[in-house]
């Protein structure tokens, strides 16, 4: 590493103008390019002390052996200069938006005698015409194949257009209607132009002029009683309406913008972009970039405009650019948009409406497209083993924590109160192991909390000795009969395996309890697993306010480094847990909302449930119904006739069973599934708008 003031340029040195410089290694390689309003203010924050700078910034000092600038005479041309030497240098310590593909356009090559509709990609040529990006190939080419019914452009490439020329016979599509054939000379040059003309134009979101004129022609042609031109007209604007509902309108008044949005971690962000023209999204696309340098959520706004106009120019560049927060300052940025579309563009952050709603969309985009990012991240090998052993040294365990299990408590303002187990094994997520709790009360005791008597706290307990308990009912062969979380009851038989060689459900202790919250949580966890006798299990519990880790028995939370992947981990492992409660908590409020006496009837299938309410009209009359009236539905016996009628004529549920010998309460914990049982994606910490706050 080297000293910064080796290689500290004197201040009288560096003049007191706008500018570019750069940061050199020992090889002479560039590492880091930024530009300044005042090379001589910006430089000095460079080589002040060492403890005071950003740990990215200090380790770019540290590894560079020389710094040198070059003197412009405005802002924006010191913009201009950067973006240019990124390009050529690719430095180290730059944000470098990686994106992940190559994002295809719909490209109409006006540059050529006769223009041709295609998918491209790549840099952008001049004279061709673009529309894009689109997220793939084939939704451009499901839009092209609509608009050639009624722009019968050419599609196909210069070889097949050459052979057809010289064969005298036109492609498939020529045969079918579907290209005006210019290659047979069926279309002028000039008129074939000017359908491109006409295709481009509808693109651009020109459309409603053409369809009105298009629905005029239709008219007149009924009218004048030449019936199958107005029907193929007719068949026409059906395509063109079609072709314009794949790209539904988001924004009025034919709005063209660019909205971009930024999620972003201590470590990573995200970039969104839709782009929207004519008021309709036309294309999506989006970057991934690790924070090497200390930045702004304005500085990343700014790289992400640089990298997507750098060699933009004319009608890329919209008129409105939307954004999360400005660059500082705004104005070079703003006049070198400009300069590329040469005309004015507006750079502004979203206040109110339809184009706060659309960046609010853009910015979840962004979010997931964060956590897929992160996601892919975790599985590397590597870096999981990584984050174990950090674990373990914060923890202070004897050995990587190789299977975790995570609990969080969630509920309804009281109500509907569960609790999810979910299990990393190495790192990686295992839901077939994951487990979903309802919560009844004190373990021990047969009354059951309800309502503000339960809290996350005593809830907690609750779970960890649930489960634990029956990790050593499982682990003791003392050939008891055991209760199972089907209701059946069972010989203990075998510690670790069912008769079919299936490990038991909760058969394997892991090596590491992590709970969603602080002290009080972690308290409650580790008093269970005492109570239990078991004390070779580590607990800790993890703070969302500061993502702290707390353990038991001290005053002073565990805190790991922002970049640390142990820290992520269990960031990961807590969040997973949080999302499968929130899930289950949903799913079992959906139910009581959707309860039925009927549906305790054993042998009572749906279909005849159904049968029962259309023959009534509602549960209120069917409760009124005599034995005999409910036979006459088509497919009740008397014998079921009279299950219904005692199961209809309880007045209270009864009472949960409870174990004499235990106190516990028999009904147990369900088994967890791979998939969320509601169907429906759920973030983590999401709230509930319809009833409150969920926790």
């Amino acid at each position: 590493m080297a000293d910064p003031s080796s290689y500290r340029p004197s201040p009288g040195q560096i003049p007191d103008s706008p500018g570019v410089y750069k940061f050199r290694d020992e090889h002479r390689r560039v590492i880091y390019v930024g530009k300044a309003k005042s090379l001589r203010q910006r430089l000095a924050n460079y080589f002040q002390d060492l403890a005071g700078l950003h740990p990215r910034t200090r380790s770019m000092v540290t590894t560079a052996a020389s710094v040198e600038w070059t003197v412009v005479s405005t802002e924006v041309e010191a913009l201009q200069l950067e973006y240019s030497w990124i390009k050529e240098f690719d430095p180290r310590f730059n944000v470098k938006y990686r994106d992940d593909k190559s994002y295809p356009y719909l490209a109409v090559t006006m540059n050529e005698q006769y223009p041709r509709v295609q998918v491209m990609r790549g840099h952008k040529k001049k004279g061709v015409r673009y529309f894009g990006p689109y997220a793939h190939a084939w939704a451009i080419r499901d839009t092209v194949d609509l608009l050639l019914r009624v722009f019968p452009v050419r599609t196909c490439s210069a070889g097949v257009f050459k052979n057809a020329t010289r064969t005298g016979r036109p492609c498939l599509l020529g045969y079918i209607g579907k290209c005006s054939a210019p290659c047979v000379d069926r279309i002028s040059a000039e008129d074939h132009r000017e359908l491109a003309d006409e295709f481009s134009d509808f693109m651009a979101g020109r459309t409603g002029t053409y369809i009105r004129r298009l629905e005029k022609q239709m008219t007149d042609a009924a009218e004048e009683m030449e019936y199958e031109r107005a029907a193929r007209l007719r068949d026409d604007i059906e395509a063109l309406k079609k072709a314009m509902e794949k790209n539904a309108v988001v924004l009025a008044d034919a709005t063209d913008a660019d909205l971009i949005a930024v999620a972003e971690d201590e470590l990573e962000a995200a970039v969104q972009i839709f782009h929207v023209r004519g008021g309709r999204v036309r294309g999506q696309r989006g970057w991934v970039t690790d924070k090497v340098e200390a930045v702004t959520t304005g500085d990343l706004v700014e790289h992400a405009l640089q990298q997507l106009y750098g060699e933009e120019t004319g009608d890329s560049v919209p008129k409105e650019v939307l954004v999360p927060a400005l660059p500082d300052p705004v104005g070079p940025v703003q006049e070198w948009l400009t300069g590329r579309r040469g005309a004015g563009v507006s750079l502004r952050i979203p206040q109110r409406g339809d184009k706060k709603a659309l960046m609010e969309t853009v910015a979840r985009n962004a979010q997931q497209s964060l956590v897929l990012h992160k996601t892919k991240r975790a599985s590397d090998l590597t870096t999981r083993s990584r984050a174990l052993e950090e674990i373990a040294e914060a923890l202070d365990l004897d050995s990587a924590p190789l299977r975790i299990e995570c609990y969080d408590i969630s509920h309804l303002q009281g109500d509907d109160v569960v609790a999810s187990m979910v299990v990393f094994e190495d790192g990686l997520a295992r839901k077939s192991e994951y487990r979903r709790f309802q919560i009844k009360g004190r373990v021990g005791d047969t009354q059951v909390w309800h309502g503000e008597g339960q809290d996350d706290v005593r809830s907690m307990h609750e779970v960890i000795a649930r489960r634990f308990r029956r990790y050593l009912a499982e682990k003791e062969k003392t050939g008891e009969w055991v209760e199972e979380e089907d209701g059946n009851a069972g010989h203990e038989g075998n510690a670790f395996t069912e008769e079919d060689g299936r490990p038991k459900r909760f058969a394997y202790p892991p090596q590491l309890v992590v709970v969603d919250g602080g002290q009080p949580q972690v308290a409650a966890a580790r008093r269970a697993l005492d109570e239990l006798g078991i004390d070779d299990i580590a607990v800790c519990g993890l703070a969302k306010r500061l993502e702290e880790v707390w353990v038991p028995g001290e005053d002073d939370p565990v805190v790991l480094p922002r970049t640390s992947e142990g820290l992520y981990l269990l960031q990961r492992v807590r969040d997973e847990a949080h999302r499968f409660a929130i899930t289950y908590q949903r799913t079992k409020r959906a139910k009581r909302f959707r309860a039925s006496p009927l549906d305790d009837v054993p042998g009572l299938g749906e279909a005849r449930k159904q049968a029962l309410l259309k023959h009534f009209g509602s549960l209120k009359k069917l409760r009124s119904a005599t034995i005999e009236q409910i036979c006459e539905v088509p497919g009740i016996g008397r014998k079921t006739a009279e299950t219904i009628a005692a199961a209809l004529a309880q007045v209270a549920p009864a009472a949960p069973a409870v174990n004499t010998a235990t106190g516990e309460i028999m009904e147990e914990e369900e088994p967890g599934t791979t998939a969320d049982p509601s169907g429906e994606p759920v973030a983590a910490g999401a709230p509930d708008r319809r009833r409150g706050q969920e926790t």
